[in-house]
């Protein structure tokens, strides 16, 4: 039976304006929308794929503040059996932090009689794009990793792993249990049912407090890039602009010189 943990974090949704709160700390929710990674989401589906085909379950884990719960459910909306939140200000917890936590939370569910031999992450977070929390983790539990892959699959103790590398398609075996970071784009994350979505707001999340004080570098002020200059050009006004946009649609081949 396989039983996977997978790790999901309430990142703002790219298609937000992005404000920022008064200190600089983090972004101003009021005028922004959050969401699951894409990766976070394909790493989803196939925790859920990977437990039904093994008999077991997928827990959802999350580090956040309480809104993170709205993560959670999504993905007790699309299959996962559990769901576990550590309530903390993510801005205070560095990727060494976050892995520290996690294996906090995989040592205590082993020691509940709840074991998972296998943890899913997203490859980095749509929001920092560290790209450690995974190989952070593995090393915390003395667990083989392999990064980056898109499909992800189980059979006889052993994972199976690939994705697209830079000589080509690679493929990578590892024993259980292992940690694997997930890519977008090897699956479809599946959309919630009606009744999943009831389901999920009903299911009970376990809630607990971090294991140790983050100790990691801190977060100091985001701020925003200057705005991009304007690229549109103005080749004139009425009749006038005719010959500059001849000019123009020869230089680009639409007509003939």
């Amino acid at each position: 039976m396989v039983s996977p943990l997978v790790c999901v974090k309430r990142v703002v949704d790219s298609s937000s304006e992005v404000v920022l709160t008064e200190d600089g700390q983090g972004v101003d929710g009021r005028f922004a929308g959050f969401t699951t990674s894409a990766h976070e989401e394909c790493a989803v589906e196939l925790a859920v794929r990977i437990a039904a085909d093994g008999g077991g379950g997928a827990t959802v884990l999350t580090l956040g503040d309480a809104d993170a719960v709205e993560q959670l459910r999504s993905a007790l909306a699309v299959g996962c059996t559990a769901a576990t939140h550590v309530l903390a200000d993510p801005q205070a917890f560095g990727p060494a932090d976050v892995a520290r936590e996690i294996a906090a939370v995989v040592r205590d569910h082993a020691a509940a009689g709840t074991p998972h031999d296998l943890v899913l992450l997203g490859n980095d977070a749509a929001d920092s794009g560290d790209f450690q929390v995974g190989i952070r983790l593995a090393y915390e539990l003395g667990w083989p990793v392999v990064n980056g892959v898109s499909a992800v699959s189980v059979d006889g103790g052993v994972v199976t792993a690939s994705g697209s590398g830079p000589d080509g398609h690679e493929t990578f075996r590892l024993p259980l249990p292992a940690v694997v970071t997930v890519l977008e784009g090897g699956v479809e994350p599946r959309y919630p049912t009606v009744p999943g979505r009831m389901k999920a707001r009903k299911a009970p999340i376990e809630e607990r407090e971090p294991a140790a004080e983050p100790v990691g570098p801190s977060r100091v002020r985001l701020v925003l890039p200057p705005p991009s200059p304007s690229t549109v050009q103005v080749l004139g006004e009425g009749p006038a602009a005719a010959p500059a946009v001849v000019d123009l649609l020869e230089q680009l081949g639409v007509l003939a010189r």
